[in-house]
């Protein structure tokens, strides 16, 4: 029997399902096996992965993408294999063209690449401006001379509201299969460091005055990049996206301006989820409170902050970790991290195995990189994409010096 049409009446009784008509291919139980997988749940699987497509000039990565990027091609075949439903690109250069994304999605994503799987297409993204490499016209590292007077192109990165060397540099993209509720996006791009409470406000251990000026301190900036919430309208229910990418803790002197914010650049998410309406905490948008409390969440993101080792202000991240809106006990690991972790042989008090940076034989490895749910979820999987070396898996995993992060959630 090549086809046949089975009416379900034939297996109401086994199956108490109403009646309507299955293409089984002449194999009942192709009929069970069809409701069965329709009666599952659905399984979400969300990312992060810190790319590290970015340029040092502006329009830089348009024109590497254009010629063909080989490093592109990797981080692509990263996304086919694992495929996430909904991933944040961390140091993605943006353009208000939306040019490198469009780019990025034809001639890589979805075209199948060497070590990846089938093309793969998100018809949904969000992008929008963030800091890094917009000048703020300010002094902001000491040196005496602000924004385009700086005499280099590093004094200048210092000086704009986000370390770059042109706006958009180290941006950020989100890539959905499922629609993005764009009129409700909160940004906080615009967000003064000064209205957090409690900030910890740089200051000159010589002295114990404060780094930062009078005049300047009221101006900055908490978001290095962006923090952004982005409602994602996916099978099981309104997620709210909370994507953000804190500062490194280093590149500063004695006052630790970095780790201070990124410190403070993750508190934000952390009194956000306070929910509430607090008239402090407004975005970009106007709008003012934290997140509601039935809200559900998945904080994403290079945080670049680990649980205990590193050179993080400590606890930073442990804000988010040890909140009671959120799970973190399904910590993500590899096999990958433990053997390079292994081979740098720096001395870690945290499980090497869930590292997801890699920086090298004088920094080492350190977790960085979360996938960070509401409770309320159900996790069934996590991972992080590090193969072993010498494995085919390893030739595409080493194009950034970060590895994509994933967890899988159900109802």
């Amino acid at each position: 029997m090549s086809r046949l049409l089975l009416p379900c009446a034939a297996l109401a009784a086994a199956l108490l399902a109403a009646c309507t008509q299955v293409n089984v291919h002449g194999d009942p139980k192709a009929y069970v096996r069809a409701q069965s997988e329709a009666a599952a749940p659905a399984r979400l699987r969300v990312a992060t992965y810190n790319t590290s497509l970015y340029d040092e000039t502006d329009g830089g990565l348009i024109r590497r993408f254009e010629a063909g990027d080989d490093n592109a091609r990797k981080i692509a075949a990263v996304l086919q294999r694992v495929r996430p439903d909904l991933v944040l690109l961390n140091e993605f250069d943006y353009d208000p063209q939306q040019r490198a994304a469009d780019l990025f999605q034809r001639n890589y994503l979805e075209v199948a690449q060497p070590g990846g799987g089938e093309a793969l297409r998100y018809p949904y993204r969000y992008l929008a401006p963030v800091n890094t490499g917009v000048p703020s016209g300010l002094d902001l590292d000491g040196d005496g001379k602000a924004g385009d007077a700086a005499r280099n192109d590093r004094a200048r990165g210092n000086d704009a509201w986000g370390y770059g060397l042109h706006p958009g540099q180290y941006g950020m993209l989100v890539l959905s299969k499922y629609p993005i509720d764009t009129a409700a996006v909160r940004s906080f791009q615009t967000f003064k460091w000064s209205h957090l409470p409690n900030a910890r406000q740089p200051r000159d251990p010589a002295t114990g005055k404060p780094w930062y000026s009078a005049a300047v301190w009221p101006q900055l900036r908490l978001s290095s990049k962006s923090h952004w919430d982005v409602p994602v309208k996916t099978p099981l229910g309104v997620l709210h996206f909370l994507a953000a990418h804190p500062t490194p803790p280093v590149f500063d002197g004695p006052e630790d301006r970095n780790g201070a914010r990124n410190h403070d650049e993750i508190a934000l998410w952390a009194r956000y989820l306070d929910g509430g309406k607090p008239a402090w905490l407004c975005d970009d948008q106007g709008r003012c409170g934290g997140l509601a409390q039935d809200a559900r969440f998945v904080i994403v993101g290079d945080m670049n902050a680990d649980p205990v080792d590193g050179d993080g202000v400590p606890g930073s991240i442990k804000q988010l970790l040890d909140h009671p809106r959120v799970d973190a006990s399904h910590i993500p690991h590899s096999e990958g991290a433990r053997e390079r972790a292994q081979g740098y042989g720096f001395a870690r008090k945290g499980d090497i195995a869930t590292h997801t940076g890699d920086f090298g034989p004088k920094a080492g490895t350190l977790r960085l990189d979360y996938v960070l749910p509401s409770r309320g979820w159900k996790v069934e999987d996590t991972g992080v994409f590090w193969p072993k070396a010498g494995t085919e898996e390893s030739k595409i995993s080493e194009a950034s010096d970060h590895h994509l992060v994933w967890v899988d959630l159900a109802q």
